[in-house]
């Protein structure tokens, strides 16, 4: 009965965000409420014996979340500072061109955000994708259209390498693929994402100009951005040769911006500059919260334990394209460590399989993947009815990328 109403709560939370235009109640307070309450629900109906137990499960699942709240707080304040000094728009003004049509910057976009996430996590590579698309003078329906495509692009982008993604790290860390064979991945997401570029620019007309870049920034300013982009390295190199975990070199990236900055400014520019903390939109962080609580709380019911029976029962190869649809309701992240817990006896071609779907499936639904959640909350034109209208387009190029990914997959590893 227990696990039927926290279902049933689990439930509720995800309505809450598909019906948050009709209500207008904020989904990153109704989906903590939901979260919270359901942890409660457990410790209630538990007996005083398992009270422990749970209590050490809730901690782990807090502990997971405050990793992710740390990175994503250094990160967005990072991208916070230097889009608000216009380091960002005049980065992408030397990238882009100044003026061109929707279908070249569509697949520029597409190209860009794959790119990005392959070479450093996504949450970063979604912020700075989304920052992108705010330079550019386009109507709702480009914006959301963008939007949703950056969404796909930087799930795909994260697939092919140990850095982009951190399912594809826990399967290749367990022992299953080697880094050269995770490259394979990469022409199955380039083709996926193109073809989903190519349907987006459909029906799409005119041109794209971006917004002057504000030039008030000085030379402090270009050293934040150097320690930026030298964090984002350091970061990737840190945990590849020593496994540092990324929040560790994030932080440590945080703290020596704020040194700089104490260091060439005054006492009430510091002020200042310790404010763009403040000014980073705290709903995002409660949404992310909210949504890991429920998650948590559906891997502490053994829902997630189900799936794994169910995905053991039929082909992988069909096992694997049905776990990466369910990726979009349920975080990747505890579904593959619960099938790898599961030990499937996989091929190296199935494992791959396994890779790409776990990857790019969170992609189906706006709150499937960090990227999703991000992007929801920063593009307000994005809400989980106009993301599902998009729903067909986005399974057919998550089809299309799996499908590639099996047969390349097949031709050299079978």
């Amino acid at each position: 009965m227990l696990e039927y109403s926290l279902i049933f709560i689990a439930l509720l939370a995800l309505l809450s965000i598909v019906f948050e235009e009709i209500t207008h109640v904020n989904k990153a307070k109704t989906t903590l409420f939901f979260g919270c309450i359901s942890w409660i629900l457990l410790f209630i109906a538990a007996e005083p014996s398992q009270h422990e137990l749970i209590n050490h499960s809730l901690e782990e699942n807090l502990l997971e979340i405050a990793v992710l709240w740390l990175f994503l707080m250094s990160t967005m304040t990072f991208v916070a500072y230097l889009n608000s000094k216009g380091i960002i728009q005049m980065a992408v003004q030397r990238l882009f061109p100044a003026k061109s049509s929707v279908t070249i910057i569509m697949f520029l976009v597409a190209l860009f955000s794959l790119l990005l996430s392959a070479i450093c996590d996504n949450i970063t590579a979604t912020l700075v994708s989304l920052t992108l698309l705010q330079s550019f003078n386009i109507d709702i329906k480009t914006k959301l259209r963008m939007a949703i495509l950056v969404v796909f692009s930087v799930n795909s982008g994260g697939v092919a390498l140990i850095t982009g993604d951190v399912t594809t790290l826990m399967i290749y860390l367990d022992g299953h693929l080697q880094i050269s064979q995770l490259f394979l991945l990469l022409l199955p997401a380039l083709i996926s994402v193109l073809f989903l570029a190519a349907i987006f620019s459909i029906g799409l007309k005119g041109e794209v100009t971006t917004t002057p870049a504000n030039r008030d920034y000085e030379s402090v300013d270009l050293m934040i951005a150097v320690i930026f982009f030298s964090t984002i390295l350091c970061t990737m190199l840190f945990n590849v040769i020593f496994a540092i975990p990324p929040v560790l070199t994030f932080l440590t990236g945080l703290s020596i911006m704020f040194l700089v900055g104490q260091m060439y400014r005054s006492d009430k520019q510091e002020s200042q500059m310790l404010e763009y903390i403040r000014q980073i939109e705290f709903d995002t962080l409660l949404f992310f919260l909210g949504i890991l609580l429920l998650v948590g709380m559906l891997k502490e019911v053994g829902i997630l334990q189900v799936v794994t029976q169910i995905y053991s029962q039929f082909d992988p190869m069909y096992s694997n394209y049905v776990a990466g649809i369910g990726s979009a309701l349920l975080d990747n992240v505890p579904l593959t460590a619960a099938l790898l817990k599961a030990e499937p006896v996989l091929s190296s071609a199935q494992w791959l399989g396994l890779t790409y779907a776990v990857g790019v499936g969170g992609s189906l639904l706006v709150i499937g993947s960090a990227a999703g959640i991000i992007a929801m909350s920063k593009i307000k034109e994005m809400t989980f009815m106009s993301y599902c209208r998009y729903i067909p387009a986005l399974l057919v190029a998550y089809t299309i990328g799996y499908g590639l990914t099996i047969l390349l997959s097949n031709y050299f590893y079978h």
